[in-house]
């Protein structure tokens, strides 16, 4: 049974809109009192997947409730992106836990935005509060998720475009269409950066303050606080946080990876009933009933709805419901139970299925933690004529050089990436329900052989395989003799010289799959990648410019992964300064950050010989 809009009042006085389902007895509700669950949204409380949900769970013997973020839809207040989440998520659990039809026993779960909520509210410590489930959200947005080591993710920008004109669209249609019109552009927007005040977001002025604070805020420490805010960085307040069972879950193509092993690793050690669930997902709730990600086939095994033996629940629903029933229900959980689950991606066919994709493979693993004790870490060492080695060079110089020029930065094809999106122009005489009706994704979310298209967005006129591009240095191995799992963190140490002053350094990991009768060119599969701003190179509490021509060690955590390369293949390593439109360029000039007035061109050296061993640090798991 739906009652609509019962709303809420925070504590200082706003109205929050909710939805809330009852279990029903025929068309009346059914008599007694249930547990709850809630979820909190900035992405309209009213749109029929939350319907779904909550008829599944009413019918299921919960209460669900589902809410609108301040300042979003039928909500009161500004929306400041991630600034009252807490507050209003504590306040939702304690009103919910007190309706007359509620036991007192509350869970929560959402993904992306409504998983940063959950982490949020957590730190307020609400009293009723049982168990959440936490899939793709943040942990320090200055590290990953928000800005990532100093650049920032540009899908923030763009998300303040197209999801700020959804919400316009009831109270200015004009305004809203002027909005949907940016959004059709967004990729020149993010050419024009930095915006000043021609921002796309200018009219409304509270969206327009919190994207361009976003924008500026490069160091980790800074005179406002901003990186202090307790729904930026949840980093800074875990031993505040709330010890309740907690399932964190993830993919290994999401943009939220390093962020959801992140708080895993540190609230394991001081909570209780912690898990973790890392599959080959890309972003989004619907990525778990799917077997692909991007132009990828990761087998049956890979889905939620397909795999039987890894999720006896069926679908998403169902193992959430296997999760919350034991802490809001008292039902005993099951035995088979692992503290970690992934899925280590790899072991395919390498054709091509019906619809394009590679055949990667993959299965499921239950292990007792993570990283995995049982692994070795690894270096793979850069050298000389763009091979890549278990051991380092012996040469007394060598190095190589590329050239990056911020008006031309290297593509992004395919990434770890979410909410990177645009709007495509209506079709003639076509009404829409809502502005963002026609939105799609800008770059394409997951894994992909990564080569520039015509298709690609991208400035300049160069295509063909990404590492072959002009602006990017290669090392790889000789084809594998044998099997290597990479399962963990991926950290990649760099030595570099530049002539400029301040430049970001980018390396991507590829599973280089050999030529064969469906890729006669082989496939070039990122697996994982990473981006660092150099003047961050002694940490992100503040910036240090380089001399030019000094050398400069650089060290960086890539997102973590698991992936078995597979005999034949090779593991290539790339690196340059730039994907865009994933990340803002560097403008190399060393200005305050999100305020450059020009730009200038870097040539940037990584130096490989016997002094300076640049290379890149991942887990590898010995055979079992």
């Amino acid at each position: 049974m739906l009652v609509r809009d019962v709303g809420m009042t925070a504590r200082d006085g706003v109205h929050l809109a909710t939805d809330v389902w009852r279990p029903a007895q025929g068309t009346e509700p059914a008599s007694g009192q249930f547990p709850a669950l809630l979820l909190r949204t900035p992405y309209e409380r009213t749109h029929g997947r939350y319907e779904v949900q909550g008829e599944y769970w009413a019918s299921r013997g919960y209460v669900f409730a589902v809410q609108d973020c301040r300042g979003r839809f039928g909500s009161g207040g500004d929306f400041v992106l991630l600034a009252n989440e807490g507050p209003d998520g504590f306040d939702a659990v304690e009103w919910l836990a007190e309706l007359p039809f509620c036991d007192g026993n509350v869970g929560t779960y959402g993904t992306s935005y409504s998983a940063w909520v959950q982490n949020a509210l957590a730190i307020e410590r609400p009293p009723h509060l049982r168990a959440m489930w936490i899939h793709q959200g943040g942990a320090n947005g200055v590290h990953s998720s928000l800005r990532h080591n100093g650049a920032l993710e540009l899908r923030w920008l763009t998300w303040a475009v197209t999801h700020g004109a959804a919400t316009l669209a009831d109270t200015d249609p004009h305004l809203a269409e002027t909005w949907r019109a940016r959004s059709e552009n967004m990729f020149d927007w993010l050419c024009g950066l930095p915006w000043g005040d021609q921002s796309p977001v200018a009219e409304l002025e509270v969206y327009a303050d919190w994207t361009r604070e976003l924008y500026e805020h490069g160091d980790a420490v800074s005179d406002d606080g901003y990186w202090l805010q307790k729904g930026l960085n949840f980093e800074a307040y875990y031993d505040q946080t709330l010890d309740v069972p907690t399932m964190y879950s993830g993919g290994w193509y999401d943009s939220y990876t390093r962020a959801t092993t992140d708080i895993f690793t540190a609230l394991n050690k001081r909570l209780g009933h912690q898990r973790l669930l890392m599959g080959p997902w890309i972003h989004g709730d619907a990525a778990l009933e799917s077997s692909s990600a991007g132009s990828v086939d990761l087998g049956a095994s890979a889905s939620m709805a397909t795999s039987p033996d890894a999720f006896p629940g069926g679908s998403r629903l169902g193992e959430l419901e296997r999760w919350f029933a034991p802490w809001l229900t008292g039902e005993v959980m099951p035995s088979s139970d692992a503290p970690v689950r992934l899925f280590v991606m790899g072991g395919g066919e390498g054709t091509k299925d019906d619809l394009g994709r590679l055949r990667h493979g993959g299965s499921w693993r239950s292990e007792s933690e993570w990283p995995l004790r049982r692994a070795v870490e690894t270096s793979f060492y850069l050298l000389d004529e763009g091979a890549l080695g278990r051991e380092p060079s012996i040469s007394e110089a060598s190095s190589s050089t590329f050239t990056y020029d911020p008006k031309y930065p290297v593509p992004t094809v395919a990434a770890n990436t979410s909410s990177l999106n645009e709007v495509v122009p209506s079709p003639a005489r076509i009404g829409l329900p809502s502005p963002i009706a026609l939105m799609r994704n800008m770059v394409l979310q997951g894994g992909s052989d990564q080569i520039i298209a015509d298709t690609t967005l991208r400035i300049g006129t160069e295509t063909g395989p990404l590492h072959e591009h002009n602006g990017v240095l290669s090392f790889e191995t000789a084809p594998l003799a044998e099997a290597i799992e990479i399962t963990g963190p991926v950290r990649a140490d760099l030595v570099l010289t530049s002539t400029a002053i301040d430049t970001d350094l980018f390396v991507m990991v590829q599973d280089v799959y050999p030529a064969s009768g469906d890729w006669p060119h082989g496939y070039n599969l990122n697996v994982t990648d990473g981006i660092m701003r150099v003047r961050y190179r002694e940490g992100l509490d503040t910036g240090k410019l380089m001399v030019p021509g000094e050398t400069v060690a650089v060290s960086f955590q890539l997102y973590p992964t698991s992936n078995v390369f597979a005999v034949g293949h090779r593991i290539r390593v790339l690196v340059t300064s730039s994907s865009f439109p994933r990340f803002d360029p560097n403008p190399n000039t060393g200005e305050a950050i999100g305020r450059h007035t020009h730009t200038v061109i870097a040539h940037n050296t990584i130096h490989h010989d016997i002094a300076h061993r640049s290379r890149i640090v991942v887990d590898t798991i010995p055979a079992s």
